[in-house]
């Protein structure tokens, strides 16, 4: 790990698009360390990137992992005394690094755990020193500093490398930089790097349009009746393909340059749009795209763009652009 690097982040199927090409995409850019969430992650992008870059393992050393860890190099992040006895008792010439809680309460060390054993494991040399910031998206939160001021307290003097920032951490400014930033949902075109370019763009077939009239409804329950003539495209996706069901009544696709309404409810494999305005009726609309980004889809669905890409089901075709 070098000082001022730039690592990726690539746990849950590089946030739903397939780890495996994101990871040789970013590789092939120069990027020489991947974190992942679990140690099966890990082995998949090993195996995609062979060897050579370093992989972490955000939730360290968990019971049977070690022949994981081991046979896939990877470097699990230490959560807790146990983990470390686990690791240096199963694999005492692995390398891995360390996770500090700084007021997240969520994994790592807290501050007594950490002086219990900070000797026993910097004899080791661990490879990195990490927390994460629980505010880092409201860049005036009180939580950001605090965290970063917890943080030296505890790696101050220690040479191991350290890092804080994720995406919105990383946007905080260099205080929060130290020697690595984790930037992830930042390279998939999300929020909070507001100047981040489209990454995704999902399309869905349509199988059908047809005309309905007035008092005429559309799907399940009757929950859409026309009230004027107009045409009904059945599209093939559905709350199966992660289109999360509840975003019915306000979401909207683009058909070219129209932006058309959902009609009626979500369902399985089908839904229904208002076509009405389309004069000429393309063989496929877009719900993710130029037109519509995954954070903008996320707030009429009542959540946040990761949990958009994330739910990305395994029936569409990912096609990749580039190297």
């Amino acid at each position: 790990m070098n000082a001022g690097e730039t690592a990726a982040v690539v746990k849950a199927n590089a946030y739903g698009l397939g780890a495996e090409r994101v990871s040789q995409a970013l590789a092939n850019e120069g990027t020489r360390t991947f974190f992942v969430a679990q140690a099966e992650e890990g082995v998949t992008v090993r195996a995609a990137l062979g060897p050579g870059p370093e992989i972490c393992v955000f939730g360290g050393h968990m019971d049977g992992d070690a022949p994981l860890i081991k046979d896939a190099n990877l470097i699990p992040v230490i959560n807790s005394i146990d983990q470390l006895l686990r690791h240096i008792e199963a694999l005492p010439s692995q390398p891995f690094g360390i996770q500090l809680d700084t007021g997240m309460n969520r994994l790592g060390m807290e501050s007594g755990e950490w002086s219990a054993v900070r000797d026993i494991a910097l004899s080791q040399t661990p490879r990195l020193l990490m927390s994460h910031l629980a505010c880092a998206d409201e860049p005036q939160h009180g939580m950001n500093a605090f965290q970063r001021q917890t943080f030296r307290q505890m790696t101050d003097g220690i040479e191991a490398p350290r890092s804080l920032a994720a995406t919105g951490g990383t946007l905080l400014g260099s205080d929060y930089h130290f020697d690595m930033t984790r930037p992830g949902i930042g390279l998939y075109g999300g929020l909070p790097f507001v100047d981040a370019q489209p990454v995704v763009t999902l399309s869905i077939p349509v199988i059908q349009v047809r005309e309905v009239n007035p008092g005429e409804s559309v799907g399940y329950g009757n929950s859409w009746v026309a009230r004027v003539p107009g045409k009904i495209a059945t599209i093939s996706a559905g709350y199966a393909d992660g289109i999360i069901r509840a975003m019915g009544p306000k979401a909207h696709v683009w058909a070219g340059e129209t932006r058309c309404k959902i009609v009626g409810r979500i369902s399985m494999d089908l839904i229904g749009v208002d076509v009405s305005s389309v004069k000429d009726m393309p063989d496929k609309v877009e719900l993710l795209g130029p037109h519509q980004s995954i954070d903008s889809l996320a707030d009429v669905a009542g959540t946040i763009g990761y949990e958009i890409l994330t739910s990305l089901g395994n029936r569409y075709a990912r096609r990749y652009i580039g190297p």
